[in-house]
């Protein structure tokens, strides 16, 4: 009784206040669970994107090079490295830093989100929302894309032409060059790190947009691919096809493969006659006959030269013998 009588019950607002204080951090921790959706970004979309832009720049500096055909011959090839850098900066300048993605980058239906800035909202529809990149991240995109590219390729060309790398050269000269050396293999080591993490993660296709945290996200969320998987497989299987017959032409000889059919020809005793005095090439009567020697084949005497000149190891059409020389033809004499 003692105990009971000691029992004091709560406040009438203690329960407000005890709900006013567990109210935030109820909030905060309703808010860090409710984290951003893992999503996965096509790893393909993004290297065609990258492969799409330099085809992009690619045109533009073709179509460029036209506009200056007409002036001094190799004019233009001393300022290659400023009129990539100008094309470059044109295509920077009206995408990235209008809010809008490249040209290979929209078709491939991808944008630039900043990871940095990216906070957990109260409400996540589909994991790709996220702010654009900030106006100090653009600047940088384009002092690393832009302006590092132009300095390191003006400083290979000036070191090469000036020939830093030779021994003969001052000791300073020869450290610079083995200075851009090694930079020339550490970035090269960390572009292939960074490859292994792009290929395990899906995150951060170069080492400038890691650096950026500028990461690529699709920009809607039900836009199909652009570029069409049936037009990509033709070209593939048309660039192989052809591929492999420049490969194989070389390599067959019509003559030969006219011996390698000819005993499976049904009229053989019928032409064999004709086939005797007919040239094996042209297969016409031979206005300036010659022999092959030592197989003595009658041909014609522009056939047999122009097909020794052109395979210095040219064998007989008739009996695939090897022709070491050829000596024209002289009809005997009827008695």
């Amino acid at each position: 009784m003692s105990g009971s009588s000691n029992f004091r019950p709560p406040a009438e607002d203690a329960w407000v206040h005890t709900y006013q204080t567990l109210l935030p951090q109820w909030q905060s921790l309703s808010h860090s669970r409710q984290s951003i959706i893992p999503i996965s970004i096509s790893r393909v979309n993004q290297f065609d994107a990258g492969r799409l832009d330099i085809e992009m720049s690619a045109m533009l500096k073709e179509q460029l090079v036209k506009v200056f055909s007409l002036m001094k011959p190799g004019m233009l090839f001393q300022y290659e490295a400023e009129l990539d850098a100008f094309l470059e900066f044109l295509i920077w300048r009206f995408s990235i830093w209008v809010d809008k993605p490249t040209p290979g980058i929209a078709l491939m239906n991808l944008r630039y989100r900043n990871e940095r800035a990216l906070e957990a909202r109260g409400k996540v529809r589909t994991g790709l929302e996220g702010p654009g990149l900030t106006v100090a991240q653009k600047l940088w995109y384009c002092v690393a894309t832009v302006g590092g590219q132009y300095i390191w390729a003006r400083l290979q060309s000036f070191s090469a032409f000036r020939r830093w790398g030779d021994s003969e050269q001052r000791s300073v000269a020869r450290g610079a060059w083995i200075l851009i050396q090694r930079i020339e293999g550490l970035y090269k080591a960390a572009s292939f790190g960074n490859l292994l993490l792009f290929l395990y993660t899906g995150r951060y296709r170069n080492l400038i947009e890691r650096a950026l945290k500028a990461r690529l996200v699709y920009g809607s969320p039900n836009m199909n691919r652009a570029v069409s998987f049936e037009y990509m497989n033709r070209q593939l299987v048309w660039n192989e096809f052809s591929e492999m017959l420049l490969l194989l032409l070389p390599l067959l000889n019509s003559s030969s493969m006219k011996n390698l059919l000819r005993p499976f020809s049904k009229d053989k005793s019928s032409s064999s006659k004709e086939d005797d005095f007919a040239c094996p090439i042209c297969q016409a009567s031979p206005t300036v006959p010659f022999l092959a020697l030592p197989c003595q084949h009658r041909y014609c005497y522009y056939c047999l030269r122009t097909r020794c000149a052109a395979v210095p190891a040219f064998r007989c059409s008739r009996c695939n013998e090897p022709i070491v020389a050829m000596q024209r033809h002289v009809n005997e004499p009827k008695q």
